[in-house]
């Protein structure tokens, strides 16, 4: 805690001050052109991935980066969409996975859940996703997890269209839908082609866009 609090100090007493009007101008509004939904995970910082500043993104962090499928009874994921397409107007979604993802090993794993069913249930939102790599052989565990993380980065994109303020903003044009996985020890992300075919370096394809 000691630490987190000097580092709250060392912002407060040198990074503000160079930054204050920035700090000004947010402060009565922001206007964020994209919504980045990742996973909770410590390893992947959105901000520092995306060198974005203050009021550039707006953020969702989840166990898994799931995004649950519209339904009578939204939660706070879908709260948080609804309210970044319709008031604050964003035009792209990112939906980025990562490496050694503890919640997609879970899954990969049949891990057993039951000390916390609340983590189970939450991942059964990424069933589409374990029914896929199911499906399929793979020479190690290591491609087995890599290949979850990528179908379940896939799965959600797919869970976000049900959503209708997702769903018209797709139909007017008006917003793009990207899938990503971030390598945490590489820094390198791969990027969904359009229609989910593969993924391929972000890097050398930066116009790369799911849909």
């Amino acid at each position: 805690m000691q630490e987190i609090v000097k580092g709250f100090l060392n912002f407060q007493q040198n990074v503000f001050p160079e930054r204050k009007d920035l700090f000004k101008s947010l402060a009565s509004n922001q206007n964020p052109k994209a919504l980045f939904i990742s996973c909770s995970d410590s390893r992947l910082v959105p901000e520092l991935v995306t060198q974005s500043e203050p009021g550039q993104l707006f953020v969702i962090r989840n166990a898994g980066n799931i995004v649950p499928p519209f339904g009578p009874e939204p939660g706070g994921v879908s709260a948080t969409i609804e309210y970044a397409v319709v008031a604050l107007g964003v035009t792209e979604i990112i939906i980025c996975g990562h490496s050694n993802c503890g919640a997609m090993n879970a899954i990969a794993a049949n891990a057993d859940l039951e000390s916390m069913p609340a983590v189970d249930h939450w991942l059964h939102y990424a069933n589409a996703a374990k029914a896929v790599v199911e499906e399929r052989k793979y020479e190690s565990v290591e491609t087995r997890l890599n290949e979850m993380v990528k179908e379940n980065v896939i799965a959600q994109l797919n869970n976000i269209k049900t959503h209708p303020s997702v769903a018209v903003a797709l139909r007017k044009g008006k917003i793009r839908l990207h899938g990503w996985v971030y390598d945490i020890e590489s820094g390198g992300i791969i990027a969904l082609t359009k229609g989910g075919e593969s993924f391929i370096s972000l890097s050398d394809n930066p116009e790369t866009c799911f849909e």
